[in-house]
């Protein structure tokens, strides 16, 4: 696969199955297949370049638009992809990877692509992580756009669905489409949600904010040097 072009969700397309129809977010089978780790609609909003970089532009009208269009730049620099996790063949169900090590601090931003049933996590443009995900079915379909995270839950229990564990949950929408913990295995589905492998979201849920932003998309593709915002 040529490694300077990818789907959005992730570095490598996920085998894909079909699923025999709906089940619960929350009621996924056990699994033997371990992570992997190389040792290592609601409310879609714009990014505003002033407040990602946190700078105030001050001084004379000629200034003031030098120093705008500076700020600019950087913000378009940090959700510009810089690198791409290098993984060969698909990604399986339950395998994960992350690769952090000497990443500069930067803006958490998630991408899911519907068509790769991947999810990739970026740092200031760097691809720190990828994984295969569990989705939702034609009658509980996973929303697309630019979803912020309108809050967190380490320990969530699901009264929903039958007080069902759905740890690490990182909430989407106000009607409950997250991105959570699961046994994410082949064959099964959620009720919108994207479900992770547990040990995965533990590692997103320490790094990834209220706000931050998680792009959901269908069959798109970037490279190296494209926009991710």
């Amino acid at each position: 696969m040529n490694p300077m072009l990818k789907w959005i969700g992730g570095a490598t397309a996920a085998a894909v199955f079909v699923f025999g129809g709906a089940t619960l977010a929350s009621s996924y089978l056990s699994t033997d297949n371990k992570p992997v780790e190389k040792v290592t609609l609601e409310e879609a909003i714009p990014v505003d370049p002033a407040k990602v970089t946190g700078e105030t532009v001050q001084g004379a009208p000629g200034q003031g638009q030098a120093a705008m269009q500076q700020a600019n730049a950087q913000a378009d620099d940090q959700f510009t992809v810089k690198r791409i996790l290098p993984i060969e063949g698909p990604i399986k169900y339950g395998e994960w990877f992350w690769d952090d090590k000497d990443v500069p601090d930067g803006p958490i931003v998630m991408t899911v692509d519907l068509q790769a049933r991947v999810i990739s996590v970026f740092k200031g443009g760097y691809e720190i992580g990828t994984a295969a995900v569990l989705l939702g079915t034609d009658e509980y379909p996973t929303p697309l756009g630019t979803f912020p995270i309108l809050y967190k839950m380490k320990d969530n229990v699901s009264e929903k669905y039958g007080n069902s564990p759905m740890p690490y949950s990182m909430f989407l929408t106000k009607d409950g489409v997250a991105l959570h913990g699961a046994d994410v295995e082949k064959g099964f589905a959620s009720h919108g949600c994207v479900g992770l492998p547990t040990p995965f979201a533990a590692k997103i849920f320490a790094v990834a904010g209220k706000g931050d932003k998680v792009i959901i998309t269908d069959g798109e593709m970037m490279g190296l040097g494209d926009q991710i915002l």
